[in-house]
């Protein structure tokens, strides 16, 4: 983007305000107030409406209808009306005020008051009983006179959603796409762009041999850029996708404070080392001081902590003030609680933390959401909280610093909603000076003050007469040190980024427009896909080739061109001469059509039934347009058909179509199990398959007299028949020799097309890598469960190196345990388990609330040939306190007859690792039965118990500790799964 496009844009930002703008102005308008008169009121009989007034980019108006089902009990019904005339998916938030005048200066209006999010389906809101005409016909009253009654609406609104609203236009400023529940993403990352200092040292990173995909940096600096530069709201799918989340993590809403710190942890990670070192901690970081002092001694212990924010508690809080009071209030430590003191013994102390340096930028996270142990699970809490737009906080240091600790409010995160999910907005003070800005998603609209600060302090909606608490309010506070202000909101320019990383991301955008360009234009072309024989010979399935991963010389033509504009291009970019080179063209045909097999269903593959060869001698035909032989299909396959150099012809044998046919032969090899193209032959329709016998023994290396088979499809083909008799143009034969060779998997070809039809791609993953690629290998569903784990460890040792790192002392063997849940279930499904029946097993048990896997492991070298008489696996679960509590990895450990458990848990403790201080906090016991029963070290092993009985009992074993990754129940939601940025 040249910079006169930038400074354009800059213009438009603050446009001068002429007549017509004045009158747009006013139809944007956050409130409006307007009224309807009805004249002769006593006879209404039907519904009327006011013109149109508008707010917010929309028509508003007064609906006034008479409801009732007889005259005694006759009421007026009024309602607000927005947009009833669009029927697309806008919709738009707004509160009103509808009131009924009075004509009497001592009487007050009827008043009440709405809240309602309009929308094409429920485009107007009020009540259908407001007052009854009694009421309102009575002239003490004074709501009626000369018959007439005046109704009055004050709304407020927010700006509309896919409607017509230019954010850019409007405020200077765009929003953020919403990918399903990211709006907390969008609110924090509208708050770090507006901190100019920092989105100036983002563009800085480096980031110029970066994975494009995978870089956090380089897609945080594209969403800035785009922020700063576009008109329309931005998207952050790039963003997300280098995080290594998948499509279901965006659907997944997470504790906004929890993202900020994992984000700016992974831009001062790309920052070491770089000219921008210390950005972070430089603009978040401030020091606390933790102190313990005694109170009838001469000691006092302190500690230096770094926070990059501050956690304020509001319940029971007026505002923010008192809860900094409390965050610094301290604790006496006496009595049963007294602190020791090292030499002085145990004291009686004081304990509690100062502020040592509060930071440029202030961040306050409201706790609002916190554990309830009578629910067991977190709760929010909507009570009112107030923070003002400049607080001071000197009286909160140890001792003051270089400047006054004044702070003036930069930005305000909303939460709305309860515990288990709602939506975040912000609203934002870009340049310090007042003036706010609501960004909610991709919508950006300026608001008043009052809006961004006092409606978010949260409390009673008394507003609208409810008792009920406002769940619409403040959740994160960003604060902006005054001496600092010109620093932190200091102007962004193109100049101010890197020329490589503007000029990469533009060059980006361009590639963009293009490819956007192309998809709308696509409509206008046709993909013509040329494949040639050498690709048949390398495809081994039943079909000639697959459709989605062929080699293809692709062309890109208009639809209008004529056939013989086509055979021309392909003519001189193949540089063949017309009379060597011979179009014929396919029809895709669907699955279980009659093809021979289509190795992946979900794709169209092609066979080559319903060839066509096109007849470059018909003049009249080849001036038709391709969408003629096309058939709709986009792309078009076409087999082109060149001339062998090795033969010397000058032009192909001729085809009649009514006396030829082109078939093509692939040879079935039963050592090998596979199929081998084996070219392909035009043949007159009354020769027979055993005339071609001497030729086809030529490509396969057997005498020319060899006996052979042939197949079309499931069926076997009589080689002595006419072959127009049973075939079409262009279909596939197999052949074999007749002689069967015994003992071999799958010795004929109908085997061979049997088991085809059982082939499934299953793909191995590891669950504990988040975005495994895993590797899949075809197995059948005939398959048993020592068939499939035979495959397994093939591929995986064939492939050692890619997927498993083996030690020099490793085994080089794996195994495969089945998982459910924390448990493992072992021996694994018995070997003649078939994997169709695994399949269904599997499905079955994820439907319930837990989940069950297989996983892949390597075999210990010392439980490989075990002795069955006085060796055995068992498998080891970790649990807390109870079985209901079980976590972590399970794992399966050998154990010996007579050997004592205290052998037993040196072997676990040396299989995980742990250290002697923390192993003697875990605990043994043998499971039996969803029984635990504790174990001492001198107790004795007696194998059978664990092995298993006649009727499947057996016992395990378990380990009592804490789990140390269990999650915090501070969270949003204590079933919610942690935030993490895995790139």
């Amino acid at each position: 983007m040249s910079s006169n496009e930038l400074e354009k844009m800059e213009t438009e930002e603050t446009p001068d305000i002429t007549p017509s703008d004045q009158n747009m102005e006013d139809e944007l308008r956050s409130e409006a107030t307007f009224q309807l008169t009805i004249e002769n009121f006593s006879k209404l009989s039907e519904t009327i409406l006011s013109d149109a007034h508008y707010v917010r980019g929309l028509p508003w108006k007064i609906m006034a209808m008479p409801r009732s089902a007889n005259d005694k009990d006759k009421s007026l019904g009024f309602f607000l009306q927005c947009n009833a005339e669009c029927d697309s998916n806008w919709n738009c938030s707004a509160t009103a005020d509808l009131r009924m005048l009075s004509f009497k200066k001592d009487v007050a209006p009827v008043s009440r008051k709405i809240k309602h999010i309009f929308y094409n389906k429920e485009n107007d809101w009020g009540f259908s009983t407001f007052q009854s005409f009694s009421d309102i016909l009575d002239p003490e009253k004074g709501y009626i006179q000369n018959d007439t009654v005046i109704l009055e609406v004050h709304v407020q609104a927010e700006a509309p959603h896919n409607a017509y609203w230019d954010s850019k236009k409007l405020t200077g400023y765009v929003g953020l796409k919403n990918q399903g529940a990211t709006c907390y993403m969008n609110s924090l990352l509208q708050t770090l762009y507006f901190t100019n200092e920092l989105r100036k040292e983002v563009y800085k990173m480096p980031t110029e041999a970066d994975d494009s995909s995978k870089s956090v940096a380089l897609a945080l600096q594209r969403v800035f850029h785009d922020l700063q530069f576009s008109n329309k709201p931005v998207g952050t799918k790039k963003l997300t996708k280098s995080f290594g989340w998948e499509t279901l993590d965006s659907f997944m809403q997470h504790d906004v404070q929890e993202f900020l710190r994992v984000l700016l942890d992974k831009l001062e990670i790309k920052m070491k080392g770089t000219s921008i070192e210390g950005t972070i901690p430089r603009l978040f970081a401030g020091k606390m001081i933790s102190y313990i002092k005694c109170k009838n001694v001469s000691y006092k212990s302190t500690k230096m902590e770094t926070f990059y924010d501050i956690q304020l508690n509001i319940k029971g809080k007026k505002n923010v003030a008192e809860s900094f009071d409390d965050y610094i209030s301290t604790e006496i430590l006496d009595d049963e609680n007294k602190y020791d003191a090292g030499e002085y013994g145990l004291q009686k102390a004081e304990k509690g933390v100062i502020f040592s340096s509060f930071p440029p930028i202030l961040h306050l996270h409201l706790l609002r959401f916190q554990y309830d142990p009578m629910t067991n699970n977190s709760v929010k809490f909507n009570d009112r909280f107030e923070f003002n737009e400049k607080i001071n906080l000197d009286k909160y240091l140890e001792k003051p610093e270089d400047t006054p600790a004044n702070y003036i409010l930069h930005a305000v995160l909303v939460h709305s909603g309860d515990n288990h999910g709602g939506h975040y907005v912000v609203f934002i003070n870009p340049r310090g000076d007042g003036n706010w800005c609501k960004f909610d998603d991709d919508v950006v609209s300026a608001v008043p003050k009052a809006a961004a600060i006092d409606q978010n302090y949260g409390g009673t909606e008394d507003d609208f007469m409810l008792n009920v608490r406002n769940c619409t309010n403040a959740y994160m506070l960003v604060y902006v040190r005054e001496s600092a202000m010109k620093t932190i909101l200091q102007e962004v320019t193109e100049e101010d980024i890197p020329s490589e990383l503007n000029e990469k991301l533009n060059e980006e955008k361009r590639m963009e427009a293009a490819k956007r360009k192309e998809r709308n234009e696509a409509s206008n072309y046709i993909n013509v896909n040329v494949i040639l024989e050498d690709y048949f010979e390398c495809h081994h399935a039943g079909d000639l080739f697959n459709a989605e991963s062929a080699h293809y010389r692709s062309f890109k033509v208009k639809q209008n061109s004529t056939l013989l504009d086509l055979v021309t291009l392909i003519q001189t970019t193949f540089k063949v001469p017309l009379t060597k080179m011979r179009i014929w063209s396919f029809t895709p045909i669907g699955h279980g059509s009659g093809s021979l097999y289509h190795h992946n269903s979900s794709n169209q593959n092609l066979t080559s039934n319903g060839l066509t060869m096109v007849d470059f001698s018909d003049q009249e035909l080849m001036q038709h347009p391709i969408t003629y032989f096309s058939r709709d299909h986009n792309p078009w396959v076409v087999y082109l058909e060149l001339m062998p150099p090795d033969i010397d012809a000058a032009t192909f044998p001729p085809f009649s179509p009514n006396a030829n046919q082109l078939l093509f032969f692939k040879y079935y090899d039963p050592v090998n199990k596979s199929l081998t193209y084996a070219g392909s032959r035009i043949v007159a329709n009354d020769e027979k398959l055993s005339d071609l016998t001497p030729e086809l023994n030529k490509f396969i290396g057997t005498p020319t007299d060899t006996a052979l088979d042939f197949y079309k499809y499931k069926g076997k083909v009589e080689p002595h028949s006419p072959i127009g008799s049973f075939v079409k143009n262009g279909e596939i034969l197999i052949f074999e020799r007749s002689e069967k060779i015994v003992n071999l998997e799958l010795p004929t070809y109908i085997d061979y097309f049997n088991d085809l039809q059982y082939r499934v791609d299953v793909t191995f993953i590891d669950k504990n890598i988040q975005n495994d690629n895993g590797f899949t290998i075809e197995l059948s569903y005939n398959s048993n469960y020592d068939q499939m784990a035979k495959a397994v460890v093939k591929t995986l040792l064939d492939e050692a190196a890619k997927v498993i790192k083996f030690s020099d002392n490793s085994s080089r063997k794996l195994r495969i345990c089945e998982q459910h849940n924390s448990k493992l279930i072992w021996p694994s499904p018995i070997d003649t388990t078939s994997l169709d029946k695994l399949q269904i097993y599997c499905e079955a048990a994820s439907q319930n609330t837990s989940q069950k896997f297989l996983r892949i492991e390597e075999i210990p070298v010392d439980e490989i040939d075990l002795d069955e008489q006085i060796e055995t696996l068992v498998p080891v679960l970790h649990y807390h306190k109870n079985l209901f509590t079980t976590f972590g990895t399970p794992l399966l450990i050998k154990v010996c007859d007579q050997e004592t458990f205290k052998d037993v848990k040196n072997r676990i403790q040396k299989k995980l690792n742990i250290s002697q201080y923390e192993w003697e906090k875990y605990k043994l016991a043998i499971i039996q039965n969803k029984t635990v029963n504790p174990v001492d070290d001198n107790d004795k092993v007696v194998l059978e118990k664990f092995q298993i009985a006649e009727e499947g009992q057996r016992c395990i074993l378990g380990l009592d500790h804490t789990n140390k990754n269990a999650y915090p129940t501070s969270k949003l939601n204590i079933f919610e799964k942690s935030i993490k940025i895995y790139n």
